[in-house]
């Protein structure tokens, strides 16, 4: 049996989202045909497989942001406490800040132990080159586990461009081919950009905004999962823990810099927001980028179990009053 097909059906017998509504609960691993994984020690965060690689992941991923802009020695605690909590996931790109700079040094240590993923955001084959060989420097490593197109939002501009004749794929299939990268996948913000991007190539995973305002008052994200699943496309989740846009002059805009909208920080709606995500069928899900919040879902996911019903329409009556960071009517025909 091939490969994704394979999994295509283990994924789907594990469970789907059909317009925002959970149809598994039975507290499997959603995203990989099988229980989750949890350690003998009840600090350790729990693990689901990265689609059929043999890889497991922490259902927490670490992104570099959070220790961007902090002092060396500080991202070495953080890192390090992440790492004895479970964490073997870590995710950075060179748009983010020096976040490159800190984790190489902090990360190092554990280099052997970890997945580590990096994005570009080039588009030509000359400058995803030097970006790549960049981010391996800053680093300190001879390998990335996972290499993706970072924020493809317009088909033109981010898929064609990158698919194209000089385009940056070609330096991601030549790398994955040399042993620079392990696996490919591709973040994106954009329903159409993504089904647009599964469409041309065999990825191994997407980065992409899983989120219950998103997908109950926004119809956004549904289609997206039910065609990675579909593919066999392991689903890596953002925004768990997004409450909506930024309202105009809202005073706690200044206290989380790092997140560029309006975070759960209510304990309880962040833990239902996050849990929704995690019942999805996902493998990981990346917190945003504010330490504390960062922290906070790591704290959660220990005891993480999947949503109930009553918490559904819970998150739902939230949704309503809400306007959530991405919704489909925003996006381009």
């Amino acid at each position: 049996m091939e490969r994704r097909e394979f999994l295509r059906k283990g994924t789907l017998t594990a469970g789907s989202v059909v317009a925002g509504h959970i149809l598994a609960r039975s507290g499997r691993a959603a995203g990989g045909g099988e229980p989750i994984s949890y350690s003998a020690n009840p600090a350790k965060l729990p693990q689901r497989a990265y689609g059929d690689t043999g890889e497991r992941l922490s259902i927490i991923g670490f992104g570099g942001i959070v220790v961007s802009g902090v002092e060396q020695e500080h991202a070495n605690r953080v890192v390090a406490g992440s790492v004895e909590k479970g964490v073997n996931y870590f995710d950075v790109a060179p748009t983010y800040g020096d976040a490159e700079i800190k984790l190489g040094p902090a990360l190092e240590p554990y280099r052997k132990d970890v997945f580590l993923a990096c994005k570009t955001t080039q588009r030509t084959k000359e400058g995803a080159a030097a970006e790549l060989k960049e981010s391996l420097r800053r680093l300190r490593t001879d390998h990335f586990d996972l290499y993706q197109l970072h924020a493809i939002t317009d088909v033109q501009k981010d898929v064609d461009a990158a698919f194209g004749q000089g385009g940056a794929m070609e330096v991601f299939i030549e790398a994955r081919k040399q042993g620079q990268v392990r696996y490919l996948g591709f973040s994106a913000h954009s329903e159409q950009a993504a089904l647009t991007a599964m469409e041309r190539y065999d990825f191994d995973s997407i980065l992409f905004p899983v989120n219950f305002a998103t997908f109950y008052e926004g119809g956004f994200g549904p289609r997206v999962i039910e065609a990675a699943q579909s593919k066999g496309v392991a689903i890596l989740a953002l925004k768990a823990m997004a409450r909506q846009k930024w309202p105009a002059d809202h005073p706690m805009r200044k206290q989380y810099p790092k997140c560029w909208y309006q975070p759960l920080t209510d304990r309880n709606e962040a833990r239902l927001g996050l849990y929704f995500t995690l019942s999805q069928p996902t493998t990981a899900a990346i917190p945003p980028g504010d330490e504390s919040l960062f922290q906070m879902a790591l704290d959660m996911a220990m005891g993480f179990r999947p949503v109930s019903e009553k918490e559904e329409e819970t998150l739902r009556e939230i949704a309503r009053s809400l306007n959530p960071v991405f919704a489909r009517s925003s996006l381009p025909k």
